[in-house]
């Protein structure tokens, strides 16, 4: 009987495979003392390698003791590419901050400085991380002000947010 029961559960396990979950997290901050947008964002690891192989041919070996030195520079780069950020319509530049690894992702810090909400009526983020690599890539933006906050759900397909401030 366990035999039979192999034999016909075998072709569904043939036909299985893992799927492999893409998402990266980015969270934007408003510090009123400091008048600034604080972001982080949340990248697995193995993906973001994967992209800069992919984009720049570079071998970066992320996170492990043969990390290149020139890593930090091209993820800084593809961050600029791909991580966009409006105030009013307007394309503000962020300053990337660095990064630092835990577990099996990287954390991206960036800041958007010298900024008053009174001066802005609107706050557009348009994130394309590792959609260039994986059409099922998803980007969660978490974005706090004052008391207020919101989340997008951006995707290939769709991958701006607006809010009124």
């Amino acid at each position: 009987m366990k035999k039979y029961l192999f034999i016909l559960i075998l072709p569904l396990l043939s036909f299985t495979e893992t799927h492999k979950f893409y998402v990266s997290v980015t969270n934007i901050n408003y510090a009123q003392n400091d008048g600034s947008f604080q972001i982080t964002m949340r990248i697995f690891i193995d993906d973001l390698d994967d992209v800069l192989k992919e984009r720049y041919s570079l071998n970066a070996q992320l996170n492990t003791e043969n990390e290149l030195s020139l890593a930090e520079e091209y993820i800084e780069k593809y961050l600029r590419t791909k991580f966009l950020v409006f105030l009013d319509g307007k394309k503000m530049t962020y300053d990337y901050l660095g990064k630092k690894y835990e577990d099996d992702v990287i954390i991206c810090y960036m800041e958007l400085s010298g900024i008053n909400l009174k001066d802005y009526e609107s706050l557009e983020v348009q994130n394309e991380i590792l959609t260039d690599l994986f059409d099922e890539q998803k980007n969660l933006v978490h974005v706090k002000w004052k008391d207020e906050k919101k989340s997008f759900i951006l995707i290939k397909s769709d991958a701006k947010g607006m809010l009124n401030l």
